[in-house]
């Protein structure tokens, strides 16, 4: 299988996803692609505490390049719509700052919470090798990298926003997509246009303040496979704690019903019972989390099955 690189650069670089756009890559189901990533606000350094400018990336298309610092498209060849992505993260490495910030802007969350137009920005140096994000009043937390985005390009035509979670991944900012988890997402187009960014060097379920550990990805490997029989409705993952069923919705309890009724069709699949008697065992073992409530009114839960839940060990006297 063969070895791609990807750096940010004119023909790697935006900030919508759309069926449109054509690919910077095109590479082999199974192939490994490496790469890095600029943060969310396109930065070349670090954000002043203030708030005053400071450099980042140019040029930037007006209508393509205003949302979040993807890398991409990549092109899958053989992917068709019905088919699943699998992104497996074999290295997630950040860059050496990042930022956290508050109560910018006027939103239903910040007004209920008094903090809308009263903005702080948290400010973190990464300790690659410790791995601690310290800030600059001395609050330190561990890294646990990850990237926020990781999406297909939508079956609709036209231009679409990278803010929202959707059913074909995206802006999801699900914590546990570490180092060592693989990513299904349903293909919606034929190549699947794959792009990724956003990294996070650390963040909380929820992303409450609407931002992580906002941070460049310096190196980011992928292991890029196709499933052509699988047919999945929902992004689903399996990653160090377990496995995940995401959903997406304005409605949070209607993404919680999509997760969990995702997770349950999975539990009785491999365990070979009904779906009631997943459920209820479900009502056991699985958790779920808040992923985040915060993406342009697209809440997302993701329900989640921990690793060894369903061992059954030694019977009874054994």
């Amino acid at each position: 299988m063969a070895q791609h690189e990807l750096e940010p650069g004119p023909t790697t670089l935006h900030g919508r996803f759309s069926r449109e756009l054509p690919p910077t890559l095109t590479i082999d189901p199974g192939d490994t692609v490496v790469l890095s990533t600029l943060d969310a606000l396109w930065s070349l350094e670090p954000p002043t505490e203030d708030g005053s400018p400071h450099r980042a990336y140019e040029p930037r298309r007006e209508g393509i390049d205003d949302g979040h610092a993807l890398i991409g498209p990549i092109a899958v060849r053989g992917a068709e719509p019905g088919m699943t992505l699998d992104v497996e993260l074999r290295a997630l490495r950040t860059g050496p700052w990042g930022w956290t910030r508050a109560g910018l802007r006027a939103t239903p969350l910040t007004e209920r919470l008094g903090v809308a137009g009263q903005p702080a920005r948290l400010l973190w140096d990464l300790d690659r090798e410790v791995g601690v994000a310290r800030d600059q009043f001395g609050h330190a937390a561990p890294l646990r990298p990850f990237l926020g985005v990781i999406g297909l390009a939508p079956a609709q035509a036209g231009l679409h926003p990278t803010w929202p979670p959707r059913r074909e991944g995206g802006n999801l900012d699900c914590r546990e997509l570490v180092a060592g988890s693989r990513l299904l997402l349903p293909v919606a187009v034929p190549g699947a246009l794959l792009s990724v960014g956003d990294g996070h060097a650390a963040q909380g379920d929820g992303e409450v303040s609407g931002t992580a550990i906002e941070c460049a990805m310096e190196h980011v490997e992928l292991v890029v496979r196709l499933h052509e029989e699988l047919a999945i409705e929902t992004p689903r993952a399996e990653t160090p704690a377990g496995t995940l069923t995401l959903g997406v919705h304005e409605n949070l309890d209607e993404a919680a019903h999509i997760a969990l009724d995702a997770m349950v069709g999975l539990i009785a699949e491999r365990e070979g019972m009904s779906r009631s008697q997943a459920l209820a065992l479900a009502s056991v073992v699985v958790d779920l989390r808040v992923t985040q409530i915060v993406n342009a009114g697209v809440r997302g839960v993701h329900a989640l099955l921990p690793t060894g839940a369903l061992d059954r060990g030694p019977a009874p006297g054994a």
